[in-house]
């Protein structure tokens, strides 16, 4: 099929790559000219504008959009003012807000386009892995779209055959998954997300434990302001927090790729001396906490996570403050310096 894609970041491009590798045509533009003309080198056609590449697309068309979802909204305007015409098809494969995606259905289905909302997962790696996606729209036209979902798919070979599956066959094996009209492949990305967090959190805390392992063999602080170590003897070992993320790799229960990208950053920097601890938060956690609290579904795991990437970021440093003055001002409570 032929395809045209807008944006060309980390995903896109290798989307392309992966797409062209599978036989589809596709017409790429992306507001940096270089990205577009590498891409023009693999074999893409290269378009210099929206509107170029609406040129060069066959109608009824297909516009795949891989872009930050604060652009899409103006991205689309810009495609409805007179480039796209009914019949087309228009897909967001960012990380939208589901919500967003209603919205947008209602909209271009007035103007007779297509929406397709398609929650994207598999990030630098999908260009030799394939790409986890998530799909809402509706069924004739996502249908109409299988061949280029497949070929983005990792395919079964990816992962083992759940028992019984062979008695029911599907594309969810495939990799890709129709989960319902409009929202419901960017609802599912969500939550996939906010579960990533959790995920994440869980193995940063406890590798976190691990190399505090040795906290009595430190020298014991006696003063009023730390608690102490109520038996440090329990509290010698020298782990390699490295060499355990490695040997959790092989047939350990909490195996998982997160686990092989964290040994790999361990094994090449052990004291992760590249990084300062910031860690950014794109939106679909606090959308998934959102729909649970509305929902009334608890989820103290997900919002923990959350809320620790507020606090790595500095966002508690005035509540910290503030509980510092209090136990000055109550108790007289010095606050303590240092490590």
């Amino acid at each position: 099929m032929q395809l045209g894609m807008i944006g060309l970041g980390r995903m896109g491009a290798n989307m392309v790559r992966r797409l062209l590798r599978a036989g589809h045509a596709c017409v790429v533009y992306d507001a940096h000219p270089q990205a577009v003309q590498t891409l023009k080198q693999e074999g893409a056609a290269a378009a210099a504008s929206l509107r170029d590449m609406v040129q060069q697309l066959k109608p009824p068309r297909i516009v795949w959009m891989m872009m930050p979802a604060a652009a899409v909204d103006e991205t689309i305007d810009a495609l409805t003012a007179d480039l796209l015409m009914p019949n087309d098809i228009l897909i967001d494969g960012g990380n939208s807000h589901y919500h967003d995606d209603l919205l947008r259905s209602r909209r271009l289905s007035g103007l007779g386009i297509h929406y397709v909302d398609v929650g994207t997962s598999g990030g630098v790696w999908g260009l030799e892995q394939g790409y986890c996606l998530m799909i809402g729209g509706e069924p004739k036209t996502v249908q109409h779209l299988d061949s280029i979902f497949a070929s983005l798919a990792p395919g079964m070979g990816t992962a083992s055959r759940t028992p019984g599956r062979e008695k029911q066959p599907g594309t969810a094996e495939q990799g890709y998954l129709y989960c319902g009209p409009s929202g419901a492949g960017h609802f599912v990305k969500m939550v996939h997300n906010g579960i990533e967090y959790g995920i994440m959190q869980a193995y940063a805390e406890g590798l976190n434990i691990l190399r505090h392992a040795n906290a009595g063999s430190a020298k014991q602080v006696v003063d009023a302001e730390t608690t102490p170590l109520a038996d440090p003897e329990n509290y010698r070992y020298d782990i390699n927090v490295a060499e355990v993320a490695e040997v959790w790799r092989r047939g350990s229960v909490i195996r998982s790729w997160l686990l092989d990208l964290g040994a790999q950053a361990l094994f090449e920097d052990p004291q992760l001396a590249a990084f300062q601890g910031r860690v950014s938060d794109s939106g679909e956690g606090r959308w998934t906490l959102q729909a649970a609290i509305e929902t009334s579904v608890p989820a103290p795991v997900l919002s923990a996570a959350l809320f620790a990437r507020f606090s790595s970021r500095g966002e508690n440093e005035f509540a910290n403050r503030l509980l510092s003055a209090l136990r000055s001002e109550f108790g007289g409570h010095a606050e303590k310096h240092g490590s």
